[in-house]
């Protein structure tokens, strides 16, 4: 029995130092994996798994494998601590995500305690990295920036019309809608409706009625595209037919999945279309062999990837403060969504936004694609 037990010992000694030996830098990924916005947990999640894929393919980071780690935070802010704190458990060095800015925010607080820095792909509410925190990046907008596409838009081509301005009550859907607010009245123009909705309602009938009786032409919405969408839907089967305008929470196929043929003419902001770049041609190629189309937030999250990656060679440490560093040095970093350079808060110094509709193709699907329109 004791000769049993000493042997036991030394394979467990045996498997500890070969695990040791073998080391893997863990990268964490999260997002709402699960729910109403499981599409947008699903881009990330793509995003970096086959970045890692192709990051371990030409050698990994500074001679390590990296260790992709899947945390779903189902765009709710507690459930994104319970993620954040699990990866600083689970000793993660580096944070790609999250989706929501309500979940970003709190989570970025347990990353900064545990040493952890954060790039998040779609979290555009500027209080994101406002709050002087070193370990706070993002590689897309902000939201005063979209805020101020939407609103100019609006001012300009519904100018003298009636605008109504709804939005989510979340960090990000308020947030947008009163910078698109602000910029919209700072250029002459009023909206005749102002109104927060609860996320996961499922019925707008009170309000499509409302904004009937104020006689919209056109409506704002600061949210995502599940509710968005079945805005749009019962808007058009109370025969309002007011186009809707909204933000880059909307940008999935499963958008047009909910609001059936009305999304015809929604408006949209977004950046350019990441896909178009020649720098993610070969990465494009790679997911739709898959087949997977990397729209949205895919891209973006692949570049984040790149930008740890990076970062963390230049640095020769995966030390946060180190990586943290060497990403705000001002260096450019190649990425499949062009050349990234950040500043001293961790914004990307090029953010840019477009103005596209939803159109029906050849093909009869409704899509954004190649629909840009002029400001």
């Amino acid at each position: 029995m004791k000769k049993m037990l000493l042997t036991g010992v030394a394979l467990g000694l045996g498997l500890a130092f070969s695990s040791a030996a073998s080391a893997q830098i863990k990268i964490g990924v999260a997002g709402p994996i699960t729910g109403p916005n499981a599409a947008f947990g699903a881009q990330l999640k793509n995003g970096a798994e086959q970045a890692v894929a192709d990051i371990n393919a030409a050698g990994g980071i500074n001679g390590q494998k990296v260790e992709l780690i899947v945390g779903d935070d189902v765009c709710d802010p507690k459930q994104g601590v319970s993620v954040a704190n699990k990866f600083a458990a689970e000793g993660v060095k580096m944070v790609i995500g999250h989706f929501c800015s309500g979940v970003s925010i709190p989570a970025s607080q347990v990353y900064e305690e545990a040493g952890i820095v954060q790039i998040s792909p779609a979290s555009t509410n500027p209080t994101y990295t406002e709050r002087g925190m070193w370990n706070t990046f993002r590689t897309c907008g902000r939201d005063d920036q979209q805020g101020g596409v939407a609103g100019a838009y609006l001012a300009d081509k519904f100018k003298g019309k009636k605008v109504a301005i709804i939005h989510d009550k979340t960090p990000y859907g308020k947030g947008l809608a009163d910078e698109t607010q602000k910029t919209m009245n700072s250029k002459g123009l009023k909206e005749v409706v102002y109104e927060g909705v609860n996320t996961g309602e499922k019925d707008y009938s009170a309000l499509v009625s409302k904004l009937k009786q104020a006689g919209v032409d056109v409506v704002y919405f600061g949210g995502l595209h599940t509710e968005a969408g079945l805005i749009i839907r019962q808007m058009r089967d109370q025969g309002l037919q007011a186009p809707m305008m909204s933000g880059d929470g909307i940008v999935s196929a499963e958008f047009t999945s909910i609001a059936g043929p009305g999304a015809e003419g929604t408006l949209m902001t977004f950046a350019p279309d990441p896909r178009k770049n020649p720098a993610a041609q070969e990465v494009v190629k790679k997911f739709r062999d898959k087949n997977y189309e990397p729209e949205a937030y895919t891209l973006y999250s692949y570049a984040a990837a790149q930008v740890l990656a990076d970062a963390a060679k230049q640095a020769g440490s995966t030390d946060g403060k180190k990586v943290a560093d060497a990403i705000k040095s001002g260096k450019p970093f190649k990425t499949v969504i062009g050349d990234l350079s950040f500043d001293k808060k961790g914004d990307i110094t090029r953010p840019d936004y477009v103005v596209y509709v939803w159109k029906k193709g050849a093909d009869g699907k409704i899509d954004y694609t190649g629909n840009e329109v002029g400001m």
